[in-house]
């Protein structure tokens, strides 16, 4: 899906694959460390794989985890940053699609993005 839109470049960061566009991330697989293991305390974290994505901002992030509480989350790790979490097995093919589409927008130059939103 990452891979359909304009160029984009997939490669590896810290041993993950992830997206670009413009040499910024905007999708990344995100296994959890240690410490991400150790903040769910007795509550079972969300099964794999998982998939990061930037999102606009804070207002948005927030909207995109009210929209899709069942598919996507966050994490201390991700307080105060513009990315949600996708728990890949729970997700609808059009949300994944959708977000994977904004977080290429939040991160593409804007003439190509324009182009793109044209096209």
């Amino acid at each position: 899906m990452a891979a359909e839109l304009p160029e984009v470049a997939e490669d590896e960061r810290h041993g993950n694959r992830t997206w670009f566009v413009a040499r910024k991330a905007f999708a990344w697989e995100r296994p959890f460390s240690k410490a991400d293991l150790r903040r769910f305390g007795d509550q079972k974290p969300p099964d794999g794989p998982i998939l990061a994505v930037r999102v606009e901002d804070l207002g948005e992030k927030e909207a995109v985890l009210a929209a899709h509480p069942d598919a996507f989350f966050t994490i201390p790790h991700f307080d105060g940053y513009a990315a949600v979490l996708i728990e890949l097995p729970k997700v609808a093919p059009d949300a994944l699609r959708e977000a994977v589409t904004d977080g290429w927008l939040a991160c593409a130059p804007p003439k190509l993005a324009a182009q793109y939103l044209d096209g």
